[in-house]
Parts: structure tokens; sequence; C-alpha cells
């Protein structure tokens, strides 16, 4: 069993020190007079170094905590929070959530979570591996990967810089409907952006690596190659004429489409009715053969987490079977807004997975080009043109045309667009070349048209 009494690898502060905070403000908040409490105490450290050309640009260290409080005099609610974990400063934290609280409208939906939602148990689920990385050796492995990036080509003729970065955090929360909890995790990463070619023909593209383990980041030499293949690849690119044709979204862009599905369906628009996908439960929103899981419990998952950001407990369930809308994203407050229970994502989404019920093993990214047939292949997107109130769609593109399911030549500079509604619905193929983007993994995904506005 772990000695809460000593602080874990690379912190200041351990989980009983912490305790010991959360609990003081809860009886100092009591002692004032509110009805129900909370408190969280975090802390978290990182390591970022940055290498440009072949030389060591930035290094930042960060070291930050901090000690929020809420408050509920009833269905007023105040909040407030400090980096100073002195008495005095605790009590002066708190005064001023109660003070807020007093001065607060009422709220019906206002409060703690039900009890009988609240985590009883916590679940290990080996989110925190620490990487006791030094900045020179950081520069160390920034350079190789910038390194193997511009040595790869001699039309690879700069790069925006080459990173690493190490960071972890741990926190503690409570409050008085019972919930006591915490739990340590990291995020590290590798990161390169090479350039390619000259004058009017130059070419940006990137790749990265991240991973909780820092034992399980892609090699920085492979990371740079892949980096500066992408940049070569978008060399002599071209424009489009304007047209409809199929669209072929590269699985990491993928995810982005999954994500406006998140947002669509997630309690702050449903209950501002905001969303075009207004009263979708049990409706369908895509094709019979793509399904939508969610798993919080995934060892070692990006999105992985024993409880939400309430305290209340998580579950794995599918959010989308055979295309229709089986629940939605609601934390406590959305909730009671909407007349419903929470589902245990405040705080979002746990480590989704779209798939299709048509996809088969061998359906690697040549296999989706061929499904393609002829049409465009999106590697980028630019701006944040979507609208969740009408579901429009509208984004800078580049990629790749595609021929007889084979790629023509590149593209740049044009926009594709649509609605997300008709995106949903109009989704044909998802591939077997599935990619983990933070809490999303997903294949590449093939909508059966769009308009490509160009030249």
């Amino acid at each position: 069993m772990q000695d809460t009494s000593k602080p874990l690898a690379g912190f200041s502060y351990s989980r009983g020190y912490f305790e010991g905070l959360v609990d003081t403000a809860i009886a100092h908040a009591r002692k004032l007079g509110a009805t129900d409490a909370g408190a969280e105490a975090s802390e978290g450290t990182g390591l970022s170094v940055g290498v440009r050309n072949g030389a060591l640009e930035t290094v930042e260290q960060s070291r930050d905590k901090s000690l929020g409080v809420t408050v509920y005099l009833g269905q007023r609610r105040g909040n407030a929070s400090t980096s100073d974990f002195s008495p005095a400063a605790i009590e002066s934290t708190v005064q001023a959530a109660y003070d807020i609280a007093r001065f607060t409208a009422e709220d019906s939906a206002a409060g703690l979570p039900d009890v009988q939602d609240i985590a009883t148990e916590a679940r290990d689920l080996d989110l925190f591996h620490p990487w006791p990385i030094t900045s020179e050796q950081a520069a160390a492995l920034a350079l190789r990967c910038e390194g193997a990036a511009l040595g790869l080509d001699r039309r690879i003729t700069n790069s925006e810089g080459a990173g690493v970065s190490a960071q972890q955090s741990h926190f503690f929360s409570a409050h008085t409907h019972g919930f006591r909890g915490g739990y340590a995790s990291s995020r590290h990463s590798l990161s390169v952006a090479p350039i390619a070619g000259k004058g009017a023909d130059m070419q940006r593209d990137y790749w990265y690596s991240s991973m909780r383990d820092a034992r399980e980041l892609a090699a920085p030499e492979a990371v740079g190659r892949y980096a500066a293949e992408r940049a070569l690849s978008r060399l002599n690119s071209r424009r489009l004429s304007t047209r409809q044709c199929p669209v072929l979204f590269e699985s990491p862009l993928a995810a982005g489409l999954l994500g406006h599905f998140v947002q669509a369906v997630s309690g702050g628009a449903l209950y501002r009715r905001t969303t075009f996908l207004l009263d979708s439960l049990g409706k369908p929103v895509f094709p019979a053969h793509i399904d939508i899981a969610e798993d919080p419990f995934v060892r070692g998952g990006k999105g992985s987490s024993p409880f939400d950001d309430e305290g209340v407990r998580v579950q794995a369930r599918k959010l989308v079977d055979a295309g229709r809308v089986q629940g939605y994203f609601l934390g406590t407050y959305s909730a009671r807004k909407l007349g419903m229970k929470t589902t245990g994502n405040a705080g979002g989404s746990h480590n989704l997975t779209l798939t299709s019920r048509r996809t088969q093993a061998d359906d690697d990214l040549d296999a989706m080009l061929r499904k393609l047939g002829t049409g465009l292949f999106v590697t980028e997107l630019m701006g944040h043109g979507v609208n969740y109130v009408t579901g429009d769609y509208s984004r800078g593109a580049s990629g790749f045309w595609v021929e007889k399911g084979r790629i023509a030549y590149p593209v740049q500079e044009i926009t594709i667009a649509g609605n997300l509604r008709d995106m949903f619905q109009g989704i044909e193929a998802v591939g077997a070349d599935t990619y983990n983007y933070g809490a999303k993994t997903i294949g590449s995904v093939l909508v059966n048209r769009m308009t490509i506005a160009g030249s």
C-alpha cells in the first residue's frame, strides 16, 4: 500500500498533506455556515525543451500548486482558489468563496452530486509514470529527432524546431456528500516540424509521439523521419477547381469529427439548446454500421479516470449503437438542467472509440484510398469554421487529390464544406489504420460527398 505521508517522485507535497488541506478548508466552510462544500488540492511539475536547427532554443521548467474551494449556501454557489497553502490563506480563500455564494442568485440545478452517484472506489489505472529526465537529456532527444528530419533529404531546408515535454501532476479532492479521492498522472511527448523546399514552394509538416510512459514514446529518429516524409510529400502542391467529391479524412483529423459529435451531445450545448443534435437520444445520427464506445478504465489510457471531476462514478458504455445515439455527456449541473441523470462526464469524455461494422482487418490506408476512388484525401485542416447550432462545417484544408485509388498530386489552399449532420450520415467506411489522439481512437474516415471550394 502506498505511503501517503511521503511525496511521490518529483513532487513536493504528499497525498496526506493534500488531504489535510482539503479537510481544513471544508471544516472552515462548515464553520462559516455552508450547507455543503468541496475542495481540491493539486500540484503539477513539468519540463519543456525546444531546439531549432541544431541549437538549444528554450528550456522551461514549471511547478504550480493550487487549492480550490467551492461553497454552497442552499442553491447558491461560490468558488475561490489560492496557491498559498498557509492556514491564513486557506481561511481567506474559504471566506471569499462563502462571500461569493452569499451574493450569487439561487440556481435550482446548483449543488453537489447526489450521494447515490458518488464513486466509492477507485481503480488503479496505471496513469502515473514519472520521467526523471534532465534538460540536457531532453535537448539531446530533441536534437536527435530534428537531426533525423533534416538529414533525410536535402530538400528539407529548414525547421520550426523539435521539442520534448515531460509533465506530471497529482491531486486530492473531497466534498461533503462523501467523496474522497485523488491520483497522480503523467503525459510526455516528443515532436518536430520540418520545412521542405524553397521560396514559393516551401511546405511544412510535423509529427509527434505522446504517451503517459516515456518508455512507450516512438524513437526520436522515427518521428523525425516521418515528419520529413510528410513535408516532402506536400511539395509542388496545386489548387483544385470548385467541385463536389468524396473526402477521406486522415485518422488524426477524423478524431476531430468525433470531437464535433461529443461537443454536439454534451450537456452545456443541450440545455442551452445550441446544438444541431438536440433531442437526438435514440435517433439515428450515423449510418447503421457505426458504433461509438466509451471506456474510462483502459489501463494507461490518455482519457482514463476512476471517477469524473465531481467524484461521480464512471462506466464503460456504448454511446452510439448501430448509428443511434444511446447517451449524452452530462455532468451533475447539465443533467439537472435537462431533467436527467449525470453520466459521469464532468470534465469531458473518457477513451472514445469510433468503429464501423464494415471494417476489415486489412483496411489500411492504401485500402481506404482505393475505397475513396477519385476524391480528396485530407491531411491538414485550418481554422475553426464549425457552427454547432446549425451543424454547418467549413475548414481550410490541404492534402492529396486521389484518382482511381492512388495519390495523384498534393493540393493546398482549398476549403472543404458541408453540414455535420450530412457528414455523419455520409460516413461510408472507417479504416483499420486506427490512431489515438488524446482520448479518442479512430481510423481514417471516408465521407461520401462534400463541397470543395478552390480556384
